[in-house]
């Protein structure tokens, strides 16, 4: 996890967009239900959530709402230009932030611990030793 002084940066695809994180993160998971998959247009979806006080968001957005699996409304705050979901939030979860780790561009970010959604993983998916499997 990195350490409170440490700082990162996200940007959307064109840009435009971006965030800077600090401080350690509240919680880095997978998540496997088909709206993320819709969203990041792969099999899964990796993001790490922040508390809200620990982010600075530079640039325009564009917020999108639906209903989640769980029930509760998630909040998308996209860039107007490219389209690239930058956050997004709960309304159960209002203090925390969850920012897609490809946002990131850093290889070296840690690995999710929580993996959720698994009755709707690919069949071909292989998890990381010692992930927490939330169902």
């Amino acid at each position: 996890m990195p350490n409170k002084s440490q700082k990162r940066e996200a940007s959307c695809s064109c840009g435009q967009l971006s965030l800077i994180t600090s401080g350690n993160p509240v919680r880095i998971s997978i998540c496997h239900c088909f709206e993320c998959q819709k969203r990041s247009g792969s099999v899964f979806a990796t993001q790490v959530r922040f508390p809200r006080y620990c982010i600075e968001i530079q640039g325009e957005f564009a917020t999108y709402t639906r209903t989640a699996d769980s029930g509760n409304q998630i909040h998308f705050q996209f860039c107007r230009k490219c389209g690239g979901t930058i956050s997004y939030y709960l309304d159960e979860d209002p203090d925390n932030l969850a920012v897609p780790i490809g946002l990131f561009s850093d290889p070296s970010f840690p690995q999710p611990v929580y993996s959720v959604y698994e009755e709707r993983m690919h069949h071909w998916v292989q998890l990381p030793e010692g992930m927490e499997h939330i169902n």
